[in-house]
């Protein structure tokens, strides 16, 4: 397992994140321990929560699984959990006001049986609450001691850049990390996202690496998903829906391109969509989600591998959102590009 910096932080994370949307719901607590554990053998150190994965569940599984573990155990984790959508129904009980994150907070580090969470997320934005108010908080939990990293979840570029600028102009702790939904399907982030991630030297911990399961090679043209998968189960799951997805006839080619390097390699289609995602800047961790134990196993196995210079041109190539002309395309990619003049050669003598 390879580690990088957490943004501008000093703090070092993993290259691969276990997510833990799965456990309370999809993934039962043994199967959930077993997998804290096969992954922390394995070198990884991040385990990603969120309040609402399981209405809380998640957490509170994670927590007896920490209890059991010595504090030295502890002291290697970077937990990181978020905030910001409702566990109860009252008026109060979402957005990132200062009144619901205070409560939130209390509540993930109760379920988790910690006095400090590594990385506090906001889940997403909240045009409702000021953005000071939410910056001011996470600042007093880091000063605290209840936090000692905050980040953003589902960000746009324009929201990013100002949370960055906001918390810069108040002389308060900003952000280090940005995690968004990313992988050869999903590219678009690369327009606006990044750049703003980038100038903000944050480290990006994308979600949806295997694009809700595409990217593994289970799904085939033509025939409607059925059986014990996400899809299976719910052809019309959210943003990986199969109608959706399928209808686009680079979802396909992008596939063919994953499988053809796949075999090339004698890795699985997942490493090699999780291995071109991971060397993705500025990546710092690739949050991956698991049903089963052999799903762990077998993404974990992306974990030093890399891809060539021409293995990654290829898929580039195959699966470029293809921008429109302006201004994400060549006329507005010409319009901004300036290089410094090459010298003019000397004459001969």
């Amino acid at each position: 397992m390879e580690y990088r910096q957490l943004g501008p932080s000093g703090c070092l994370v993993s290259s691969f994140a276990l997510g833990t949307m799965t456990f309370g719901s999809e993934t039962d607590e043994r199967a959930s321990h077993w997998q804290l554990d096969f992954f922390t053998e394995s070198g990884g150190n991040i385990i990603d929560l969120a309040d609402v994965y399981s209405a809380g569940q998640a957490e509170e599984i994670t927590g007896r699984w920490l209890a059991k573990k010595s504090p030295r155990d502890r002291e290697q984790l970077v937990l990181a959990s978020k905030a910001r959508f409702p566990l109860a129904d009252g008026p109060n009980d979402s957005g990132l006001s200062r009144k619901h994150l205070s409560n939130a907070l209390n509540g993930t580090l109760r379920r988790l049986g910690t006095e400090t969470l590594d990385l506090y997320q906001v889940h997403s934005f909240d045009p409702l609450t000021p953005l000071e108010e939410t910056l001011r908080f996470l600042d007093d939990a880091v000063r605290a001691g209840k936090v000692l990293y905050t980040g953003l979840s589902n960000f746009t570029g324009w929201q990013i850049q100002k949370t960055v600028d906001t918390a810069a102009a108040l002389g308060i702790a900003g952000p280090v990390s940005v995690q968004p939904q990313y992988s050869l399907l999903v590219r678009e982030i690369e327009w606006e996202i990044i750049p703003a991630c980038v100038s903000g030297n944050l480290a990006l911990l994308p979600w949806s690496p295997l694009g809700g399961g595409w990217l593994t090679g289970k799904y085939q043209k033509d025939v409607r998903p059925s059986g014990a998968t996400r899809l299976g189960e719910n052809p019309d799951r959210g943003v990986e829906a199969y109608s959706r997805r399928s209808a686009a006839e680079r979802t396909w080619n992008v596939i063919d391109a994953v499988r053809s390097i796949a075999d090339t390699r004698g890795a699985t289609m997942a490493q090699v969509a999780l291995a071109w995602l991971a060397d993705r800047p500025p990546v710092a961790s690739v949050i991956i989600g698991a049903r089963s134990a052999g799903q762990l196993k077998d993404n974990l196995g992306a974990a030093g591998l890399h891809l060539s210079t021409g293995e990654i041109a290829q898929l580039d190539k195959v699966s470029d959102p293809a921008a429109a002309d302006y201004p994400y395309g060549p006329a507005g990619t010409q319009q901004r590009s300036r290089t410094v003049p090459s010298p003019e050669p000397e004459p001969a003598p």
